[in-house]
């Protein structure tokens, strides 16, 4: 009977345990750090699913853009906060991927200080011109650049950025000479481009879709294996002709690295049952998104393959860290 009502007590205890775990998350506000400012496509892509997360699960989920050195500075908070499921951060290829092959020091390690939750979204690369640019096709863009090598120019959100190595891949396909004239986005580049100082822009689909469909600019191509569901009319780069240039920006959010399994399990559920909603699926297709969801270990796999995919091209694109 003794060894009965302890089992019973052990088990009521666990129960609790279980219990008040899963409420931990409900007890104060979840910080999604978006590591750009306001208004971009990181912070769209944050707030969208924060709010329906939120809204599935009753979480207090609130957004905080903390931008900087590259997205550095939110990583670096991201990997000091308490891992208690409680702060996480939407990283991108752009930081932590790549990060570690831009910068001399880190604050972080890249894979020791952070635990994958899920991936959450991707988004491909589009090159755009203006709506009355001579080139037409990517074919048009070749062949100038054959004709006058160096001189078309491509503005680029940032050195070392995927915007950079997708062109840097360009070039090397093409066998081209692109002039790549680095800015801090997309509006430090747009006067320039209406100006005529640049010829060409590239950023993602999701930060450019505004000016797409108001016309302010035409967009050319797009980097990914298929289409995208927000431009069905605009070709892939594999479509005009450079079938290995298909690699597209990822999202996926990341808690501090000791952060247990079982409130990692806890985010990853809620969020993949998010994203399962077709309302929500449609709404993130809507601003230039796909869904992309899966297990912590996909987003591990994902973002360990791509950090060895493009620590190669920036070592044979030559870029010097920072």
């Amino acid at each position: 009977m003794r060894a009965f009502k302890r089992m019973a007590a052990t088990a009521a205890l666990l129960a609790c345990t279980a219990t008040a775990g899963a409420a931990d998350l409900g007890s104060g506000p979840i910080t999604f750090i978006s590591p750009f400012p306001p208004g971009g496509g990181t912070d769209t892509l944050t707030r969208m699913v924060g709010t329906a997360i939120g809204q599935d699960t009753g979480w207090n989920i609130v957004v905080e853009n903390k931008p900087g050195a590259g997205g550095n500075l939110a990583l670096d908070a991201t990997a000091r906060a308490r891992p208690d499921g409680h702060t996480l951060v939407m990283a991108q290829t752009d930081n932590i991927v790549l990060n570690p092959w831009l910068y001399n020091k880190l604050p972080y390690d890249t894979f020791k200080d952070f635990k994958p939750v899920g991936l959450v979204a991707s988004s491909p690369s589009v090159f755009v011109v203006l709506p009355d640019s001579p080139y037409k096709t990517v074919d048009d863009v070749v062949q100038a650049a054959k004709a006058k090598p160096g001189r078309v120019s491509l503005g680029i959100p940032g050195i070392g950025g995927s915007g950079d190595l997708i062109g840097y891949l360009w070039r090397k396909a093409a066998g081209i000479e692109l002039m790549h004239v680095p800015y801090r986005g997309w509006a430090q580049a747009f006067p320039d481009l209406m100006s005529h100082r640049i010829d060409l822009y590239t950023g993602s689909v999701a930060s450019l879709l505004p000016q797409i469909r108001g016309g302010k600019v035409r967009a050319l191509a797009v980097v990914a294996e298929e289409r995208s569901p927000a431009l069905p009319d605009v070709p892939t780069f594999a479509e005009s002709g450079f079938k290995s240039i298909t690699q597209t920006i990822w999202w996926g959010l990341m808690a501090p690295g000791q952060t247990p399994d079982d409130i990692v399990a806890q985010l990853n559920t809620a969020l993949n049952r998010t994203l399962d909603k077709p309302e929500v699926t449609q709404k993130l297709q809507d601003a230039g998104y796909s869904v992309m969801k899966g297990t912590p270990q996909d987003l591990a796999r994902r973002y360990r393959a791509d950090y060895e995919t493009f620590g190669k091209v920036v070592q044979e694109a030559g870029i010097p860290k920072q």
